[in-house]
């Protein structure tokens, strides 16, 4: 069967340009960008539950921009004041950037990775070893996601900021998708609350990270596409070379 229309499950892109957009042209397909799933913050009450006062710590790390706005959202909505000599740690340069929303960008208090993962800024926070660290996370967050932590000897504090829930299709909302392009387990997972008599049939599935494809096996659907690879580091690459092989035959 051709592929003609991809379900892309990320949001769309807000600048408008994509690598997606090219290939849509190349191949004559259309990208649809629309999310299985969405995250939402916790409310003030539920995350006073945790018993967590944001005034004891003096240092936060963050993984994502969504982890920063839900960390500043829940400072006001508790009556916490950011004090200015909060230093803040952040796994890549475009997460540490984000921070100018909400404060003034100074070198001396945001640090950042080279790597773009949480192994990758553990050296520099073990320079900063008198600090008490709070790391913002999802309510997904499992132990591999803190293991750099541990094995780095870091004392921090998880704080569940937001959590991931499924991004419900509407019942006039169509289905009518040639390929499903997955980047989380999640994905996998509302796509069998939104539909579950789901038959995959001719439906091509792709995903990205071993985590994700795991999930596709286990809900015992078929792999067809599977990034990163040698070849192919991204997913557009593999989506690219996935439809050029498509054609040939």
């Amino acid at each position: 069967m051709k592929i003609k229309k991809i379900l892309v499950s990320q949001p769309q892109p807000a600048s408008g340009k994509s690598p997606y957009f090219e290939i849509a042209e190349r191949h004559g397909v259309e990208v649809v960008f629309r999310p299985f799933i969405k995250v939402e913050g916790l409310s003030s009450k539920e995350f006073r539950q945790q018993k967590i006062n944001l005034s004891d710590f003096t240092a936060v790390i963050f993984t994502a921009r969504t982890a920063i706005d839900h960390f500043f959202r829940l400072c006001e909505e508790t009556r916490v004041t950011v004090p200015d000599t909060m230093k803040y740690f952040c796994t890549n340069e475009q997460i540490a950037l984000y921070l100018q929303k909400y404060i003034t960008f100074r070198k001396r208090r945001i640090f950042f990775g080279a790597t773009g993962k949480l192994d990758g800024l553990t050296t520099i926070l073990q320079k900063h070893n008198k600090e008490k660290y709070l790391f913002v996370v999802s309510d997904v967050h499992n132990s591999s996601d803190v293991a750099p932590l541990e094995k780095a000897g870091i004392t921090y504090t998880t704080a569940v900021m937001y959590r991931t829930v499924s991004n419900d299709f509407g019942p006039d909302e169509k289905f009518d998708y040639d390929m499903l392009l997955f980047f989380s387990p999640s994905g996998i997972e509302s796509l069998k609350k939104n539909f579950p008599d789901f038959e995959q049939g001719d439906i091509r599935i792709g995903v990205f990270g071993p985590t994700v494809a795991k999930a596709v096996k286990d809900a015992g659907l078929r792999l067809d596409l599977e990034a990163p690879t040698p070849g192919a580091p991204s997913m557009t690459t593999a989506l690219d070379i996935y439809l050029a092989d498509q054609k040939q035959q």
